[in-house]
């Protein structure tokens, strides 16, 4: 399922970088960025992280997180 990040304006201005899912639904929405380029930064190492971090679950809740 390949998806795609966009860099869109922030209210307020600045930068935004929203990851979308392959259906193009919204998967996850950054911080914002005061240029495109620190935006584009993000995104690369938004990619670094996700292909190497470990999930930590620190919900309350006690059901089982699907992955």
């Amino acid at each position: 399922m390949a998806g795609h990040f966009e860099v869109v304006d922030a209210p307020g201005g600045g930068y935004r970088v929203r990851m979308l899912d392959g259906e193009g639904i919204l998967a996850a929405l950054a911080v914002t960025y005061p240029t495109k380029d620190a935006a584009k930064q993000g995104i690369a190492l938004t990619r670094e992280i996700a292909g190497t971090a470990l999930v930590l679950d620190h919900a309350r809740s006690t059901r089982t997180m699907q992955a």
